[in-house]
């Protein structure tokens, strides 16, 4: 039985051309504004972009950017991300704890290591971050508890919650205008597009094959429909055997369970903390078709977690359809289109080992 495209791709490729033509329609709004209790920000267009600028966050906050901002601070690897693929790693002044885990960091943006850092979603540091004299402070809407202090101490606060493609694009136009990077946000939004565009052509009509996807921290740890991480295998041509699962967050399961979905694949996410010879040589798994036929395959992580919606999340689902449809899109030709762009985006050189599978 033949799987078609799923209408995810279709309706992302809707998602993608509205974002990438905000910058031409005044105060429309972008992506959904549905999930997780947060809105998509309102896009400035270009005419607009002249200073103050005002728009609405994530979490439908009306917030006015007084002057172009030249200190920054992020509060969120995703959108520290983001300002290095926008050009705007020189005007951070802090950033999110844990930097030394993000590789794209020291590739891309050496300096961003020696920040002062703002803590975490769990420890945030309002003080810190205060005594940095931001122009603007850059967060998660997981952050937004903190808001009402920074702004009686007179700090301008941006929530974001690019946690789907729909709100990536949507952070990436928001951020590309209050820093005045609009070309460089648009030939991201472009290159999404795009690379939607192609997923969905070289993709359409073939066979899905059946795919787990293990956690980061277990191979027994999953992720169901309502993670981003079910997109991310959807665009690539799988077919999530956990998509039934109703978890917000990565799911533990039993043996019985990966046992029973019995998937043709096995793909680790980023970063794990186990190897696939331990999946392989697990005698629990042995009976799995994944494994009986070698199709276990672990996600690079020398660069980003492509199983995030980061700004290279799409560079993610090409790595899944050339491992799954390698006849289609032969491995070779993602490692020279991953390569690329990492050179347009962060202008850096990254080898074709960081981009194994």
């Amino acid at each position: 039985m033949k799987k078609r495209l799923p209408s995810l791709m279709l309706a992302l490729a809707m998602t993608f051309t509205l974002v990438a033509c905000a910058s031409s329609t005044p105060n429309q709004p972008n992506g959904d504004q549905s999930g997780g209790g947060s809105v998509s920000p309102s896009i400035p267009s270009q005419e607009q972009a002249a200073f103050p600028v005002t728009l609405t966050d994530a979490a439908g906050r009306t917030v006015t950017i007084q002057a172009k901002p030249e200190r920054l601070i992020s509060g969120y690897y995703i959108t520290t991300s983001m300002l290095i693929a926008l050009g705007q790693q020189d005007k951070l002044v802090g950033i999110e704890a844990k930097a030394d885990t993000r590789p794209i960091y020291s590739l891309a943006a050496a300096g961003l290591l020696e920040l002062p850092n703002v803590g975490t979603a769990k420890a945030f540091d309002l003080e810190g971050c205060a005594a940095l004299q931001p122009d603007l402070i850059i967060l998660p809407l997981k952050l937004k508890d903190n808001v009402p202090a920074l702004e009686e101490l007179g700090l301008t606060v941006l929530l974001v919650n690019p946690e789907s493609l729909e709100q990536l694009n949507s952070t990436i136009s928001l951020l590309g205008n209050v820093t005045d990077a609009k070309e460089r946000a648009q030939a991201l939004l472009d290159y999404n597009q795009k690379t939607l565009d192609f997923l969905t052509k070289t993709l359409n009509g073939v066979q899905y094959p059946t795919v787990y996807l293990a956690g980061n921290s277990s191979y027994l740890s999953t992720a169901g429909a309502k993670m981003y991480q079910n997109t991310l295998l959807e665009l690539g041509g799988g077919q999530n055997v956990a998509s039934g699962l109703e978890d917000t967050y990565w799911a533990d399961i039993s043996y019985e369970q990966l046992l029973s979905w019995n998937p043709e694949v096995i793909i680790i996410a980023s970063g794990a903390s186990y190897t696939k010879d331990e999946i392989l040589q697990d005698p629990q798994l042995s009976q799995l078709a994944a494994v009986q036929n070698g199709q276990v395959y672990a996600m690079p992580s020398e660069l980003e977690s492509w199983d995030s919606p980061v700004p290279s999340a799409l560079v993610g689902s090409r790595w899944i359809a050339a491992v799954l449809h390698e006849d289609l899109y032969r491995f070779e030709t993602f490692q020279a289109d991953a390569e690329q762009f990492y050179r347009d985006f962060y202008q850096v050189n990254v080898s074709t080992e960081l981009l194994s599978k």
